[in-house]
């Protein structure tokens, strides 16, 4: 049975029951977490890989789609590949599928996956359908989103997320995880983070999670970077040229968090005021650290660079946008991040994928 047609039985009943969570009992998460659907809002490639491992793991999901996505999952089921070779292969019926945003009506927990410039209008309709009591997680790009969508959902608990990993839409219903990293959920008393950690998919909750949202911020800058290259990250990151162009930036976004007061963390082993000076060691140095710390598919490319090469609206402004604006408010110059921004916005009005400059044209010379 569809989802549409369960809900419309459900209401033609004037049933108000809970569905019941059909996964393991998650050890310290509440009751309204664990026994009702994890519903993913805006199932994109982020969105359909973490509702997949979820889904794999025996618990209760649902997506939605854009109907080409959910007509995709319905041919050819959803597979899921990693770095590191695993796979894990679902059939269509071992999750809920829907473009109908009354899916949220059996939500115990809204995962957030839209894009930035989406966030109001998904909130919207998680106000209109969602339970009250549903705990809503941002797993988006950008520091703004939590406040955005408090602004449109009231006294709702709403919770920041960070996912630090790549995820590439391949086609034919596969979503391929390209970077490593565990994905961190601000702490809460009901230990949302548990309930939503599974096998291939390690969630972990974190007491200061703005500063791991600034952390991924400074780290995401390169994203726009990626886009540019139209290179693979591996590829991008191998070279010192790239990697010193991408530093000079960071370094732009840590002298504007120093002057606003905000102390980026990191979800790795390197401090991101680290960062610059470690991108900027010889190629054999820096790979030899990299190898230790993060685990990159050689084909693995930005979100950004996928945005460009599908002609649409990149998040910019809520990367490098969200810098320059708090650099504006503190008196901090940011010349090379506002080329970046300039360059991006040329790429998106030429609608011809990422165009593969070089550092140098870049820089301006």
């Amino acid at each position: 049975m569809t989802v549409t047609r369960r809900l419309r039985r459900n209401r033609a009943m004037g049933s108000q029951r809970r569905l019941c969570y059909r996964g393991p009992v998650i050890q310290g998460a509440s009751q309204v977490v664990t026994d009702r659907s994890i519903v993913v809002a805006g199932a994109g490639a982020i969105g359909c890989f973490v509702g997949g491992q979820l889904a794999a793991a025996d618990r209760r999901v649902a997506l939605l789609v854009r109907p080409r996505v959910k007509t995709e999952i319905e041919r050819f089921g959803l597979r899921l590949t990693d770095f590191d070779g695993s796979e894990q292969k679902l059939g269509a019926g071992q999750l809920a599928l829907s473009d109908d945003p009354a899916i949220f009506h059996s939500a115990g927990i809204v995962l957030v996956t839209v894009k930035s410039a989406d966030t109001a209008d998904v909130a919207d309709q998680i106000a209109q359908h969602a339970p009250q009591d549903a705990v809503i997680v941002s797993l988006q790009n950008g520091v703004g989103n939590v406040a955005a969508l408090h602004q449109r959902l009231g006294g709702r608990r709403v919770l920041a997320g960070m996912v630090p990993f790549n995820v590439i839409a391949m086609g034919e219903g596969r979503f391929h995880r390209s970077t490593s990293g565990d994905i961190h959920v601000g702490e809460d008393a009901d230990n949302t983070a548990a309930a939503l950690s599974a096998p291939g998919l390690a969630v972990r909750a974190s007491r200061d999670i703005t500063g791991v949202q600034w952390g991924k911020l400074i780290i995401n800058l390169n994203n726009a970077l990626s886009a540019l290259s139209d290179m693979p990250l591996a590829a991008q990151l191998a070279n010192r040229d790239w990697r010193k162009l991408f530093a000079d930036q960071m370094a732009e976004g840590l002298a504007t968090l120093k002057a606003a007061g905000i102390t980026p963390a990191s979800a790795t082993p390197i401090p991101p005021n680290w960062m610059p000076t470690m991108l900027r060691l010889p190629d054999m140095i820096f790979s030899a650290i990299l190898g230790r710390t993060m685990k990159i598919d050689p084909e693995a490319r930005s979100s950004m660079w996928q945005d460009l090469k599908q002609g649409r609206r990149t998040e910019i402004d809520y990367l490098q946008g969200a810098v320059i604006a708090l650099a504006e408010q503190n008196n901090v110059d940011v010349p090379l991040m506002r080329r970046i921004v300039a360059l991006i916005r040329d790429a998106e009005t030429a609608a011809a994928g990422p165009p593969g400059l070089t550092p140098q044209q870049i820089r301006g010379g």
